[in-house]
């Protein structure tokens, strides 16, 4: 084993993750957001981790709401990646040009292959991003299509 920064980097990018479309609303205002580190946590309640870039608008209403909807992106997913890609500010419409659904959560993405329906029990400063713990409340699955998974070339950087 090296305490060798690039190894470490390239180590950590051989963590497969999937990629989700986080959205979330409160008092009219709404937005999603691109993110790849989520884990199922727990089995009772079924729980899943989320983590956020400090900064992301998304968080200010995530922590208003306590709510978050994760939309799971499919084989499918260059159009996801390049919509959200470059981020949304909470004055943007991050929605345009999408089929979307409202829901208690945030906005559901039509073209996503499942839903969560989230409830965030704990809040957590890991270095330069937040982890929300979130206990699963409803869900919703659109046929049998596989997630997008992928591998980054180090787990140092997006």
């Amino acid at each position: 084993m090296y305490a060798d920064r690039d190894q470490i980097g390239a180590a950590l990018g051989r963590i497969p993750s999937g990629c989700f479309i986080l959205t979330a609303a409160v008092g009219g205002r709404a937005t999603g957001v691109l993110v790849s580190w989520v884990q199922q946590a727990a089995f009772e309640p079924p729980s899943l981790t989320v983590c956020l870039k400090h900064g992301r608008p998304v968080m200010e209403l995530i922590d208003a709401s306590g709510r978050f909807l994760l939309n799971v992106i499919g084989q499918d997913w260059a159009a996801m990646f390049r919509h959200f890609g470059r981020g949304f500010t909470l004055d943007e419409d991050a929605f345009s040009g999408l089929r979307i659904e409202p829901t208690e959560f945030g906005p559901m993405l039509r073209s996503s292959i499942s839903q969560i329906g989230c409830r965030v029990g704990g809040r957590f400063e890991i270095g330069d991003h937040t982890l929300y713990a979130a206990e699963a409340l409803a869900a919703q699955l659109v046929g049998e299509p596989k997630p997008y998974v992928h591998l980054r070339k180090s787990g140092l950087s997006y």
